[in-house]
């Protein structure tokens, strides 16, 4: 599966997005190394805290099926607003330790794309590295 096809897994997940505070939906869409695709959608809770970001989504389900960092392939992360859907701070120390910092994420809200990866999005992450002693 090639860049653009992940794209379009994302939009696809996108349309499960469930965002009645902030009108503002996002999908996601996690390749693995064997070729499975998991879908994620931003799931928005009146009690803000509980809501859910779509590329958790994705990685959560991946891992929930015993896929780790090693096996994943690529990340492309899409919504519907402005600008590009570029992860928030909880997902970011997330996918830097779900992901390698090396694994392509790409970015996307159907105008404007950029390809990234962990080490550019959260450079000096703190990791198991530091609490592992």
């Amino acid at each position: 599966m090639n860049r653009e096809d992940l794209l379009k897994e994302a939009f696809k997940a996108m349309e499960n997005a469930y965002a009645p505070y902030s009108n503002y939906h996002v999908g996601a869409a996690i390749l693995t190394k064997d070729g499975k695709i998991f879908h994620g959608a931003n799931i928005e809770n009146a009690s803000f805290g509980a809501t859910n970001c779509a590329e958790r989504s994705a990685v959560f389900a991946a891992y929930s099926e015993g896929y780790r960092k090693d096996t994943i392939d690529a990340l492309a992360i899409v919504s519907d607003g402005p600008r590009i859907a570029a992860p928030c701070g909880i997902c970011r120390q997330v996918l830097s330790e779900l992901l390698t910092v090396e694994t392509p994420i790409y970015l996307s809200n159907g105008k404007e794309e950029l390809d990234t990866n962990m080490n550019e999005l959260l450079p000096y992450s703190f990791g198991e590295e530091d609490v592992l002693r």
